[in-house]
């Protein structure tokens, strides 16, 4: 009896691989070119690809800037999985796992530069003029939920659970997206180790007044 043929299965890598070269390719050129001035043809010489290639798999530009912003936001939801996963298995008090979280998100900012520019571009309304809202608010959401359970705030905090990951945010990404101007002309010389490891520090010192355990009320004053 004949053997099967193993040229189906080797068509179906090279498949796999051609469209992951794609979408690699895609960001970086929609993030730094922005999507007017990227085409599908350059899309496939950048990914060593032929000039139609692009088109044939994902058939229209429109078509590949979604999936491209698909690929991130879904690298993005897969490390808020992994970290709420491995802070609630670790049953550490709360500091602990802010720092924690806190170092996931700096990781993910450095390996992850073309998300950040896709995102930013996408504020300057230089994006597809697509809807991708549906989903920046799914991974926004669960990414409020995820930090909820790891840092131990009740279901009724959810603000300001939302505070918390918007200054998050905002402390993680911004010297990654001026790395090379404000940053610079401050006097850091990042991201060297030495510096994303003191930013984690200082990150974490400034969030910790916002867990659960930290927040006091006022105390009344005592009548004179």
């Amino acid at each position: 009896m004949p053997r099967p043929s193993a040229a189906p299965a080797a068509r179906l890598r090279d498949a796999e691989r051609s469209r992951a070269a794609i979408l690699e390719a895609g960001a970086e050129l929609f993030a730094e070119l922005g999507y007017e001035a990227t085409s599908l043809a350059a899309v496939g010489v950048r990914a060593g690809l032929s000039r139609g290639t692009p088109g044939y798999f994902f058939g229209s530009k429109a078509e590949l800037y979604h999936a491209v912003l698909e690929h991130a936001f879904a690298d993005a939801l897969e490390t808020i999985r992994a970290g709420r996963l491995r802070a609630l298995r670790s049953a550490r008090p709360p500091a602990e796992v802010l720092a924690g979280v806190v170092s996931d998100y700096v990781d993910f900012v450095v390996a992850h530069p073309n998300f950040l520019r896709l995102i930013q571009r996408e504020a300057l309304g230089e994006g597809a003029g697509l809807d991708a809202r549906s989903l920046r608010q799914a991974v926004g959401s669960e990414a409020v939920t995820a930090l909820a359970q790891e840092l131990g705030f009740p279901a009724r905090a959810r603000t300001q659970v939302m505070h918390l990951l918007l200054s998050m945010i905002a402390l993680t990404w911004f010297p990654a997206l001026h790395d090379d101007t404000l940053v610079a002309a401050i006097g850091f010389d990042g991201p060297s180790p030495a510096f994303l490891a003191a930013r984690k520090r200082h990150i974490t010192t400034l969030l910790l007044g916002a867990l659960p355990s930290r927040r006091t009320t006022p105390t009344r004053r005592s009548p004179r």
